[in-house]
């Protein structure tokens, strides 16, 4: 039987955030987002090699940028069934909040903290599944509203 390319557990697209106090990370993604560590290597100084986090049904991985790298925070989008307690508990756990609890025009309720790295967490769960037309529809009339409200149009 031919082994396949990608190992048990893993899926074609890995997020894999490489940051400075990666530990400090993860502390905050255990706490914020009930991460569970699956595994750490260290480096001989004790700074994270490679670490790995379940966060629901995903994989994180995680490396202690070495100081010569250019600096590189993620946006992630982090699907989850209660946003509003979500939002609070990576709030507690250090986050900073970049927009609370929202239902928006595509079907998702939303909120974005930024974490202890400077990654933005999209912190989203689905209400609804309107068609993409509808979605276009909703879109227009939010950015022209939005638009307006802050003196563009």
């Amino acid at each position: 039987m031919k082994q396949s390319s990608v190992p048990e557990g893993y899926r074609s697209i890995t997020p894999y955030l490489k940051l400075p106090n990666c530990a400090r990370l993860i502390e905050f993604l255990k706490k914020a987002f009930d991460g569970i560590e699956k595994a750490r290597l260290l480096r001989p100084d004790g700074a994270v090699l490679h670490a790995e986090l379940m966060i629901g049904d995903s994989l994180v991985m995680i490396h202690e940028a070495p100081g010569h790298w250019k600096l590189k925070p993620s946006t992630l989008y982090l699907y989850v069934s209660d946003v509003d307690a979500t939002y609070k508990k990576a709030i507690e756990a250090g986050g900073t909040s970049m927009i609370a609890p929202t239902n928006m025009y595509y079907g998702d309720r939303v909120a974005c903290v930024s974490d202890v790295s400077e990654n933005d967490w999209w912190i989203a769960t689905r209400l609804e599944n309107p068609p993409i037309e509808e979605i276009q529809e909703r879109a227009t009339t939010f950015l022209k509203a939005r638009s307006e409200a802050i003196g563009l149009s």
